[in-house]
């Protein structure tokens, strides 16, 4: 293959066992915009022509350690404090508190299937 540009993300999928509860978490808790769909897959729009797909399935996340725990999917965010409000609102764990490294702060979740995500707000702007 030959690729005259850069590739851009277009989908991100993630198995999901109860498909109408992690519809409710994407919608409700994160906060995405749900589109209509077809069974057996589910999405949300992340941004233009950027998508989040949940197909039901047994997912199977590694187990995560102290030192290594990677997310899933991670979500840019404006405002860290008032996101981990609304998240601790519904009742959402952070086993690792907030994090931070030089320009960035985050924390990290569980959905209902098990994935792991981030919520991470960007002091200055990534670097490319």
């Amino acid at each position: 293959m030959n690729m005259t540009q850069s590739p851009r993300l277009a989908v991100v999928s993630l198995l999901v066992e109860d498909l109408p509860a992690a519809v409710d978490f994407y919608r409700d808790v994160i906060g995405l915009r749900l589109l209509p769909h077809h069974q057996p897959h589910t999405a949300f729009e992340l941004e233009n022509d950027v998508f989040l797909v949940l197909v039901q399935g047994h997912p199977n996340p590694k187990p995560v350690s102290e030192e290594e725990h990677f997310p899933a999917i991670a979500f840019a965010v404006d405002d860290l404090e008032s996101t981990i409000e609304h998240l601790k609102s519904h009742n959402l764990a952070l086993p690792w508190g907030v994090e931070e490294r030089a320009g960035s702060r985050w924390v990290k979740f569980f959905d209902p299937s098990g994935n792991l995500i981030e919520i991470v707000q960007f002091s200055k702007p990534p670097e490319s």
